[in-house]
C-alpha cells in the first residue's frame, strides 16, 4: 500500500519534520507563505547553512509546496498535503545557489512559483534531483510490462507442466514442478498491485480466511503447496492444480486490458523486497515446500527488473544506485543455495535480516526521487 509523502528533503533523502497547528492565545511563528496565492512569501534573512523553515498553509485548500531551483526545476524539498491554517517545519542544510517555493492546491490550478531566493556567502552547493514526469515513466512501464507478458508465457508453461503431473498422479514429480511454477509468478513482483484479484487466486494465502487452509476460497499455487506436501492425495489435487492452470491461462488473457500505473514502478522497486522480509524472510509464506528462500531469491530477480528499466531516471538522480548493486549482490550471494529459513542457523538469519534492512533503506528513497510530479 502506498504511504502518502508528508516531507521529502531530496539533498538528505529524509528530512525532519515537526506539526505546529495553531494554537489559541499563542503567536504564530514567521512562517513562509505555501498557499498559491502569496507562495514563497516571508521567507526572511535566507542563508547558507543548516536551518529550519518553517512553511504555513494560510490558503483554503490542502496544499503542496517544494522548495526548487527555479531555473532548472530541480527539487531540494517538499511536503505534500499541507491543510488549511497548518504549519511544518523543514530541517535544512542550503548551499550558494538561488531558491524557489512552488506551489499547487487540492483545487487543481496551475502550481504557482514564488519569488526566487539567493544565497550567498557560503561553501557548496545544496543537492537537487530533477524531478520525474508521467512522460519520464511511460518508457520504464512499456518495458517492463514486456517483461511480464513474456514472464507470463513462462508461468503458463511451468504450471502446465505441475498440472500435468498431478493429474498423472505422480506426486513427486508435482512437487519437483511445484517450485519453478511458483518462482516464475514471483518473478513478476512488480505487477502484483495490477493483477487485482487474479493475484490473490494465484498466489493468496489463508491467512484471514474463516476455515485456514481447509477454506474454499484458499486457492492457487500455496494451496497446492500445502496439498502436496501434506499429504493430501493427487485425486484431491486435481481441481487445484486444473484451477491454477486455468486462473495464470486466464491472467495472460486479461493482462493487455489491465493498466499498469506508471507511478508504481518507483513504489515497487522497494515494496518487492518488504514483503520478501515480511513473508519469506519470515518463514511465514511456507506451506510446507521449505523454499521460501528460494521465494526471496526469485524476488531479488524481480527487483532487479524494475531497477533496470528505472535505471536510465535513477542513474543521475540518485547517487546511491551503485550501492543498491552492491548489496543486492550480497543479498543474492546469501540467498544462494538457500531453501528454508529453517535450516538456517541464528548468525545466518541475522545476517540475511541486516542485509535485507540495509538493502531496503537504500531502496525506499527511489519512490520518492522517481515518483512523477507536475513541472508546469
Amino acid at each position: 500500500m502506498r504511504t502518502p509523502l508528508l516531507v521529502v528533503s531530496v539533498a538528505l533523502l529524509l528530512a525532519s519534520a515537526g506539526d505546529a497547528r495553531p494554537t489559541r492565545g499563542v503567536a504564530r511563528p514567521a512562517a513562509i507563505e505555501a498557499s498559491t496565492s502569496g507562495c514563497g512569501t516571508g521567507w526572511e534573512r535566507p542563508h547558507a547553512g543548516g536551518q529550519v523553515l518553517t512553511v504555513r498553509n494560510d490558503g483554503a485548500t490542502a496544499a503542496g509546496v517544494t522548495l526548487i531551483d527555479p531555473a532548472s526545476g530541480a527539487v531540494y524539498a517538499e511536503i505534500e498535503g499541507l491543510g488549511p491554517g497548518v504549519t511544518r517545519r523543514l530541517h535544512l542544510s542550503l548551499g550558494v545557489g538561488t531558491y524557489a517555493f512552488r506551489c499547487e492546491d487540492d483545487a487543481g490550478g496551475d502550481p504557482v512559483t514564488g519569488p526566487s531566493i539567493r544565497i550567498a556567502g557560503g561553501r557548496g552547493s545544496s543537492a537537487a534531483v530533477l524531478p520525474v514526469t508521467n512522460n519520464d515513466l511511460y518508457v520504464p512501464a512499456r518495458a517492463y510490462s514486456k517483461y511480464v507478458d513474456a514472464g507470463l508465457d513462462r508461468l503458463i508453461a511451468a504450471t502446465g507442466r505441475l498440472r500435468a503431473a498431478v493429474d498423472d498422479g505422480d506426486l513427486d514429480a508435482a512437487r519437483s514442478a511445484w517450485t519453478p511454477a511458483h518462482l516464475a509468478y514471483e518473478r513478476l513482483g512488480a505487477a502484483y498491485g495490477t493483477f487485482g484479484d487474479f493475484d490473490g487466486a494465484i498466489n493468496g494465502s489463508p491467512a484471514g480466511l474463516p476455515k485456514g487452509v481447509h477454506d474454499p476460497g484458499f486457492t492457487g499455487f500455496h494451496r497446492l503447496e500445502y496439498g502436496l506436501w501434506h499429504g493430501e492425495s493427487a485425486a484431491s489435487l486435481r481441481k487445484v492444480a486444473d484451477r491454477l492452470a486455468h486462473d495464470t491461462r486466464a491472467l495472460k488473457s486479461d493482462f493487455p486490458h489491465q493498466r499498469m500505473d506508471p507511478a508504481d514502478l518507483p513504489l515497487r522497486a522497494h515494496e518487492i523486497l518488504e514483503n520478501t522480509l515480511q513473508f519469506q524472510l519470515t518463514g511465514k509464506a511456507d506451506q510446507g515446500s521449505g523454499t521460501t528462500l528460494k521465494t526471496a531469491a526469485a524476488n531479488v530477480e524481480g527487483t532487479r527488473e524494475v531497477l533496470g528499466v528505472l535505471r536510465p531516471l535513477l542513474r543521475d538522480r540518485y547517487p546511491a544506485l551503485p550501492q543498491v548493486d552492491t548489496w543486492l549482490d550480497r543479498f543474492d550471494a546469501q540467498l544462494k543455495g538457500r531453501s528454508s529459513v529453517d535450516r538456517l542457523s541464528t548468525t545466518e538469519r541475522e545476517r540475511l535480516n541486516g542485509t535485507a534492512g540495509r538493502l531496503l533503506e537504500l531502496l525506499a528513497p527511489i519512490a520518492t526521487i522517481a515518483e512523477p510530479r507536475r513541472v508546469s
